[in-house]
């Protein structure tokens, strides 16, 4: 497992166990959205087409904020493109981070949330039909009938928007349910258009020590938005690697 050290505030080169990491990284009392995403020295969102080779192992230091972010939160949402290119497989727990989730009344399992205007998605993809939990999909009055129909028998389809996905009004079903805390890790289109709606509250940036030269896009995708102004919370290191965590002060 890496070591991971503190950089700021109070730095402090003693390795942080996972205790002082969920403090680190704990989400705020009040209904939250947060980002998660890994980039290279140089800006890329991808290697060689994907994020792995980014990220790094199983045991890498951004492996491990990654798995500590989906223990913390009510759901995982993520852009039907992603799902589909990364082969999102069932969003599951170890033992130890269910029982760290039930002690403290929350289900076993974070939910996982698909976001997805055309529905192009496959009902077998293990995301859907092996999950823990029964994953909703997001979108809009005009998605095509049938391929609802198609995802339905393994997933809660709610439609948010006439003929687009209303993002905060989805955000708003979703709290409905008691899905307070949210973690976004993408695509870059749908971290895009969470900022356009201003429904970003929190973004976890890992720096991965690599250059990997032009061609890949950034971590945002879209129409241009205002700038926003976000405070760095904490800076973490390990094997070369920077964990920045940053919120927005609403």
């Amino acid at each position: 497992m890496s070591l991971i050290a503190r950089l700021w505030p109070d730095p402090d080169t003693s390795p942080l166990d996972d205790a002082t990491l969920t403090e680190l990284y704990a989400h705020r009392a009040q209904p939250d959205l947060r980002v998660n995403f890994v980039t290279s020295v140089d800006g890329a969102v991808e290697l060689e087409g994907f994020s792995e080779g980014l990220s790094g192992g199983s045991n890498s230091p951004d492996k491990r904020v990654f798995g500590l972010l989906r223990m913390l939160c009510d759901a995982l949402v993520v852009g039907a493109g992603t799902l589909r290119h990364e082969g999102y497989r069932a969003l599951r727990l170890d033992e130890k981070r269910r029982a760290w989730r039930t002690a403290r009344g929350l289900s076993e399992y974070p939910t996982l949330v698909v976001v997805s205007g055309a529905l192009e998605l496959n009902p077998a993809q293990a995301a859907f039909a092996d999950a823990p939990v029964r994953p909703i999909v997001v979108t809009h009055g005009r998605a095509p009938a049938d391929r609802r129909a198609a995802l339905e028998p393994v997933a809660d389809v709610l439609a948010a928007g006439d003929d687009r996905v209303d993002l905060a009004a989805a955000l708003t079903r979703l709290r409905e349910r008691g899905l307070a805390h949210l973690l976004s890790e993408g695509g870059p289109h749908l971290f895009g258009a969470l900022l356009a709606e201003d429904l970003v509250d929190d973004v976890c940036l890992t720096i991965s020590p690599l250059v990997t030269g032009p061609g890949a896009g950034r971590i945002v995708a879209g129409a241009p938005t205002p700038p926003k102004n976000f405070t760095l919370r904490h800076l973490l290191t390990a094997d070369g690697a920077l964990l920045a965590r940053y919120g927005l002060d609403r």
